[in-house]
């Protein structure tokens, strides 16, 4: 058996550490990017209480795959499927809006479509208040606005 050479050690070094932080990158990514078939999965997630919605950017509601939302005093349940190709859809504090990593799509914090390929708004779920508590109907989904049109 030959013996390991420093310089063939160093390789095999660079190559494995190489290869951990390209699968490291690849894990990460799949989280943030991976479609979801469907935005409803046919739950009725119970969540907070009207007052816990912030009236400036959102809650993230991961139990029912979406966002609560405060507009006016109305309270609105967005699915983080975006509806182009399904990629999730993170809300970003600093442009006040959500935008899709995938391919750019890009919505208003009300869900209303600006810009990018998907076809319409974001799908919101059907909410109801009970025994003061927000339960988010994932079972009836509300496809999005076609972009130009008001979300009524």
């Amino acid at each position: 058996m030959s013996e390991m050479t420093r310089r063939s050690f160093l390789s095999t070094a660079w190559k494995v550490g190489f290869g951990l932080l390209a699968a490291a990158g690849v894990v990460t990514t799949f989280d943030l990017l991976k479609p979801h078939l469907a935005a409803g999965f046919d739950a009725i997630v119970r969540t907070v209480a009207p007052d816990a919605v912030p009236t400036t950017g959102v809650l993230e509601v991961r139990d029912a795959r979406g966002y609560l939302v405060k507009v006016d005093d109305d309270v609105l349940a967005f699915s983080e499927v975006c509806t182009h190709l399904g990629c999730r859809v993170p809300y970003v504090d600093e442009n006040g809006r959500f935008e899709c990593p995938c391919h750019g799509s890009k919505f208003t914090r009300e869900g209303d479509y600006i810009e990018g390929p998907a076809p319409r708004g974001m799908d919101e779920y059907a909410t109801e208040v009970v025994d003061g508590v927000i339960e988010i109907d994932t079972t009836e989904v509300i496809a999005g606005p076609a972009p130009g049109s008001e979300r009524t």
